[in-house]
């Protein structure tokens, strides 16, 4: 079994191999705190039981800090999720949340300033409605930033073909990686090629202003030379096929 703990150890192996890589959970974290202000009205579309949001919100679950060098307090923040079990067992208790569908959100028009959304869009089967959700409630100028597996990197497309199987994806998440095999849901990969992700944003009133491509091959670490030959994998995949994909839409004023 290989553990977060463990995935991220071999994290740190592979960042002391190459001192400029960083994850992308941290490319994403750092991407969302630039879009911090004392104004900004926030949606995690997806919360779940937590994830970033647990790193922004400080120790009194009213204020969001931006850096380590500074403390900036935000208007509000909601999150959203269909699961309803999960908003129950969030682990920011005193967190304002609600129940809803991505492509039916339930918010006026221009509500919010940034949205942000992890590990959501590979299980889109139909991305469009919801990213013409997200053009809808953002306000002019506003922000959606996202981290999401990369639909051509070849996990991916074995994650895809498993995704058909729900009950084998399942079954591997818990096997493989000790997590519920609840939280294991189909992957359709409608949202996760540049290309997809040009098409989805011109389709709601969005523009695609940032999208990183970043290696990882820690996925398969189960053992010293699957990492290895991960590491040769993702140093032989061209930049456009790299695992994970986080970007960064705007809202066209």
């Amino acid at each position: 079994m290989l553990s977060l703990a463990e995935q991220n150890r071999w994290r740190e192996v592979y960042r002391q191999q190459r001192p400029d890589w960083r994850p992308a959970t941290e490319v994403y974290a750092d991407l969302v705190r630039s879009f911090l202000t004392p104004t900004a009205r926030l949606l995690d579309l997806g919360c779940g039981r937590g994830g970033l949001v647990e790193q922004l919100v400080d120790s009194s679950q009213k204020a969001v800090v931006s850096s380590q060098k500074a403390e900036v307090r935000v208007r509000y923040w909601v999150g959203v999720d269909p699961d309803v079990a999960s908003l129950r067992e969030h682990r920011l208790v005193g967190l304002p949340r609600l129940a809803g569908l991505s492509d039916r959100l339930p918010f006026r028009s221009a509500s919010f300033d940034l949205i942000f959304c992890s590990w959501l869009l590979e299980h889109l089967s139909r991305p469009l409605p919801t990213f013409a959700e997200i053009g809808r409630v953002l306000r002019p100028g506003g922000a959606f930033v996202f981290i999401t597996p990369n639909g051509r990197h070849p996990l991916a497309l074995l994650n895809h073909a498993l995704g058909r199987v729900a009950q084998v994806q399942g079954w591997l998440v818990s096997g493989l990686y000790g997590r519920s095999a609840a939280d294991a849901f189909p992957t359709t990969y409608q949202a996760n090629t540049n290309d997809q992700l040009h098409r989805l944003a011109q389709a709601s009133d969005l523009h695609l202003s940032q999208l990183h491509t970043i290696p990882d091959p820690s996925y398969l670490a189960f053992h010293p030379l699957l990492f290895r030959l991960m590491c040769r994998v993702e140093e032989r995949l061209p930049n456009e096929r790299k695992l994970h994909l986080v970007g960064v839409m705007q809202k066209v004023s």
